[in-house]
């Protein structure tokens, strides 16, 4: 079986990658083969580019379907779907975004909805994977000894990116079982910024405090940094919504799949302490 595996050389694909038990039969997509992942069959293409991409998909069984966010992502996941129809792909595990519906909050959640849709009605086996928020969008938010946020007080279900590689690889190795289903994935506690600088304190061993942010000054900070305009806009729409208490809510998805159970915001910060310290990802 030749399982697929789009966004190779970005975070979450990465953490599905290291969650599958070896490198025999994984195939890698990438635009530029010097960044690819060590071990791996490569292969070169390009999601925009659907004319890249039969090469690519050639004799995939499994595939592991994670665009990029923005307002083209619904014409990659479409071209991708395309080349995998023609090329025989058996079943794709689809990484969509939590909450995405027609009415989300986010265009961010509005796109994936419509790529969900074209995903369900295409003949192929599917499952849709919907994971939280991410606990390293944290990363770059401790100053000092100050965590900044945009989301108020609202709570939400933070989820690790190693238990969405694990979930994923989960799905991949045997995705039968899963045909069909849609996954939302959250971490074991809803919780808000204002607790997660508290389990940072014991992490550290002195008091972190939480400052809230207003959307705005967030929304002008992304963009300073750079960030394209549309990405920080949805990102603010997010902030907002979480703010608003539209992610307080957990599911025993992950538990259920994988027998274990997803790492806290604790486990999470001791395993990356430097990181989060350094504003590094």
């Amino acid at each position: 079986m030749t399982i697929l595996i789009t966004g190779a050389t970005g975070t979450v694909s990465g953490a599905v990658l290291d969650a599958l038990p070896g490198k025999d039969g994984v195939r890698v997509l990438v635009r530029d083969p010097a960044k690819a992942p060590a071990g791996y069959e490569v292969a070169v293409g390009d999601l925009d580019d659907p004319a890249t991409l039969g090469d690519a998909f050639d004799g995939v069984e499994t595939l592991w379907l994670l665009t990029a966010m923005g307002p083209q992502a619904p014409h990659a996941s479409m071209n991708a779907l395309w080349a995998a129809r023609r090329a025989g792909v058996r079943h794709v595990v689809r990484m969509s975004a939590i909450g995405a519906a027609h009415d989300a909050p986010t265009r961010n959640g509005r796109l994936h909805a419509l790529s969900d849709v074209e995903l369900q009605a295409s003949g192929l086996g599917w499952t849709i994977i919907r994971p939280a928020f991410f606990m390293q969008n944290l990363f770059g938010s401790v100053t000092g000894d100050t965590l900044y946020g945009a989301t108020g007080h609202g709570r939400f279900g933070l989820i690790d990116v190693r238990d969405i590689g694990e979930f994923a690889a989960t799905l991949l190795t045997d995705p039968r079982p899963h045909t069909g289903k849609v996954y939302t994935l959250t971490g074991p506690a809803s919780i808000s910024l204002a607790e997660a600088a508290e389990a940072l304190g014991e992490v550290y061993g002195r008091p972190i405090a939480y400052q809230p942010v207003a959307p705005e000054q967030a929304h002008a900070a992304m963009l300073e940094a750079g960030l394209p305009a549309w990405n920080a806009a949805v990102n603010t729409e997010y902030m907002r919504a979480y703010a608003d208490g539209w992610g307080d809510y957990t599911t025993p998805d992950y538990r259920e799949v994988t027998g274990k159970d997803a790492h806290t915001f604790t486990d999470f910060a001791r395993a990356h302490a430097d990181q989060l310290l350094s504003g590094q990802g």
